[in-house]
């Protein structure tokens, strides 16, 4: 009865997420020197909340179920499909959102009206450039979510 609401792969999961955005707002208020609220629920930047997320609950998986499991097989899939989109189409998002901005920013200040600029406040909405990671953001998310998944309880005595 003690085990009552307590699901291991979800609280190990839930952990990595938590972890991974408190230490990539940490290291972005280092590096910047201001704090961003949205880097605590963001996407994009070091370490991957995705991947920390995906890799605890795969290896929780593997833990609970053992490793030739169907269960763990299908977690690791997952794992494998989420850190590779991150690399590839998110983080291409983000570069494409980037030049975008970039080129956005050299019409106005060209005084060249866009359809993007060409609003009543004159006030142009830019495009969120923290998409996807690099190779080293997904390995950073990838080992906090395998070391928190090694040291979460599995269960609650």
């Amino acid at each position: 009865m003690n085990n009552i609401g307590y699901n291991y792969v979800l609280v190990t999961a839930i952990v990595s997420w938590c972890a991974a955005q408190v230490i990539k707002t940490v290291l972005h208020f280092a590096q910047t020197k201001k704090f961003d609220p949205e880097r605590l629920l963001g996407a994009g930047g070091m370490p991957s909340s995705h991947s920390a997320l995906v890799c605890s609950a795969a290896v929780a998986m593997c833990r609970q179920c053992g490793v030739d499991s169907p269960e763990f097989a299908l977690m690791f899939i997952i794992a494998m499909v989420v850190m590779y989109d991150a690399m590839g189409v998110r983080r291409s998002a983000g570069l494409h959102a980037r030049a975008i901005n970039n080129i956005n920013r050299i019409f106005e200040n060209r005084g060249i009206e866009t359809a993007e600029n060409k609003t009543e406040s004159k006030k142009r909405k830019e495009f969120k450039e923290y998409l996807g990671h690099t190779p080293f953001e997904v390995l950073g998310g990838a080992l906090l979510g395998i070391l928190l998944a090694m040291l979460v309880p599995m269960s609650i005595d």
